[in-house]
């Protein structure tokens, strides 16, 4: 069914507006070959960039097509998030594989979620891709294979940059499960993988160009407080402003509101790693991973209303405990709400989910409030208990505590 559906949805229209840029970039890549792909404003790390380049190299289209009105372009650019959405659901069962209806459930969980669907087959955005690499990160680390653990998370990072908040989770566990000289084996290999996906871009300057990139494109309209994200910055534009409102303004003497949301997000990611390194379990890590993405969504600024979408990919891992089958089906309710109302695919939902402030500012307060249970759980799991061993599913009894 969740095939069906995707199959249904790859040809129509963009309704985000993204795919039209990502197809220019495309095209700039099928025209001037891959090195200078850098020399336009994309702002994606080289991960992305390959795979566009793999899709200019099969699609001969994309020599003219500067948008996505042509069908076969439209579709063919939302086909490796669609493949990576079927990816996860193959890496959730078999983290969950000692628990058979558990596996199943999960891999439809991903196959069928609206929210999963609205952002790969509808919107065409790459969130599935990177979060791909992070879990399949996540299931080898938990596993004790930390050196496939941080080449993965690098192809990760190197594929969205909102990847980074996953850094401060593995770093504790690197930590946590083969001290220093762990975490400097597992930083080096990092270092390296991205090191080699970056050099042939190198000669035309692309690291430069990309941080110029990103750099433009974070002074620009997505410099908000809040791009559409249900936080705790949506309710300060909702209340204090009226409207958007760049993340640039001082607050006192120079310090912004963007070095206060991310002083915030320091500071409460401090404690997430504090948990992991004093019970290096499973269960923690992977509680640890999405209170990360959670609180860098709820706290930091400029975020984008996917951006909360990792953290229904990790908290699947322990869809076998009932109380987390709460949490998931309350985030899942609220991530798909947010993404409704940032880009409402009918009029009519437009007119439920967006035009009222209502809906907005409840859901900012429900996104804020499951942020606070998942970072709850992780600070209350055992601290005095000696780190079992790190191998086994987390979803499986032995790991769960």
């Amino acid at each position: 069914m969740g095939l069906v559906v995707r199959l249904t949805l790859l040809p129509r229209a963009d309704i985000s507006g993204d795919i039209d840029l990502f197809v220019s970039w495309v095209h700039g890549i099928a025209r001037n070959g891959l090195p200078s792909a850098y020399d336009a404003k994309l702002t994606f790390p080289p991960v992305t960039t390959y795979i566009w380049w793999l899709l200019a190299a099969v699609e001969p289209d994309f020599q003219t097509a500067t948008d996505s009105s042509d069908q076969t372009v439209r579709i063919l650019m939302k086909v490796p998030a669609t493949l990576a959405d079927l990816g996860l659901a193959g890496l959730v069962a078999y983290a969950l594989r000692h628990r058979p209806r558990w596996a199943v459930a999960g891999a439809a969980a991903i196959l069928l979620h609206p929210a999963v669907i609205d952002v790969s087959a509808w919107m065409g955005q790459y969130e599935s891709i990177y979060l791909l690499f992070a879990l399949a990160a996540a299931i080898l680390a938990t596993r004790g294979r930390n050196g496939w653990a941080a080449a993965l998370i690098a192809f990760s990072l190197m594929t969205k940059p909102q990847a980074l908040a996953l850094l401060v989770p593995f770093a504790a566990l690197f930590w946590a499960t083969g001290g220093w000289r762990g975490l400097v084996r597992a930083a080096s290999i990092g270092a390296a993988v991205i090191v080699i996906l970056w050099l042939p871009f190198v000669a035309a300057d692309g690291p430069a160009n990309y941080l110029r990139n990103v750099a433009h494109y974070q002074g620009q309209g997505h410099a908000a407080l809040s791009v559409w994200a249900w936080n705790i910055w949506w309710l300060v534009q909702e209340f204090a402003v009226g409207g958007f409102a760049y993340d640039s303004v001082a607050i006192v003497g120079p310090l912004t509101f963007k070095h206060l949301g991310f002083l915030a997000t320091a500071f409460l990611g401090s404690f997430i790693a504090v948990a992991v390194i004093r019970d290096p379990r499973p269960r923690t890590f992977v509680l640890a991973l999405a209170a990360s993405v959670l609180v860098a969504f709820s706290f930091a600024t400029s975020m984008h209303e996917r951006y909360s979408y990792g953290a229904l990919i990790f908290l699947l891992l322990l869809l076998p405990e009932p109380r987390m089958r709460w949490v998931n089906v309350s985030l899942g309710v609220v991530v798909t709400l947010n993404l409704l109302a940032s880009v409402p695919p009918t009029a009519e939902i437009d007119s439920v989910v967006r035009a009222s402030r209502l809906l907005g500012v409840l859901g900012s307060l429900a996104m804020l409030g499951i942020t606070g249970v998942v970072y709850t759980m992780l600070r209350r799991t055992a601290p005095h208990v000696a780190a079992p061993s790190t191998r086994g599913p987390p979803g499986h009894r032995a790991s769960a505590g």
